[in-house]
């Protein structure tokens, strides 16, 4: 029988994470935005970094799956769904589907809560930059070398650079 809620009564409290996206945006002039994170934001106040967000049980409606996998709800494209809206609550820009990985990381935040962070590449699709209010203030578009002017949270720089590659 499937399952008739969300809810973490059988989960294995040692195996719980928040599952991050980022995506770096690539522009075909060979640029990427990078955004300013705003000072109130828990993890790397002031820095710079790039869309992304927290996959949400809400994005996970199991009486609206994609499809039934025996009993088990499907949610196909939860990473993209993902990134394209958090980019366009981010930064008020859309991106195309198809992602490219970059790599992940797994931390733990200063409140103690453990992270799994997986990284991608797509393109800039359309729109023009309208940042999310209380969440950054500041933007650029950056290449590779551009972007070691600006105060990134450790790795931004190699995603863009590797980022630029990829769509090179």
């Amino acid at each position: 029988m499937p399952a008739e809620n969300i809810h973490l009564e059988n989960a294995k409290h040692d195996k719980l994470f928040y599952f991050v996206a980022n995506v770096v945006v690539y522009r075909d002039d060979g640029r990427c935005l990078i955004l300013k994170r705003h000072a109130r934001e828990k993890v790397h106040p002031e820095k710079y970094a790039v869309p992304g967000g927290k996959l949400e049980w809400t994005n996970l409606d199991i009486t609206n799956p994609t499809r039934m996998n025996g009993e088990v709800f499907d949610f196909e494209n939860a990473v993209e769904d993902l990134l394209k809206r958090e980019t366009f609550e981010e930064a008020g820009i859309e991106i195309e589907s198809h992602l490219k990985y970059i790599n992940s990381v797994a931390f733990i935040r200063p409140d103690g809560t453990p992270v799994v962070l997986v990284k991608f590449a797509a393109r800039y699709k359309s729109g023009d930059i309208k940042l999310e209010e209380g969440g950054f203030t500041d933007h650029a578009w950056v290449n590779a070398e551009e972007v070691k002017e600006y105060d990134c949270i450790q790795g931004v720089k190699e995603e863009i650079e590797e980022t630029i590659k990829l769509f090179s």
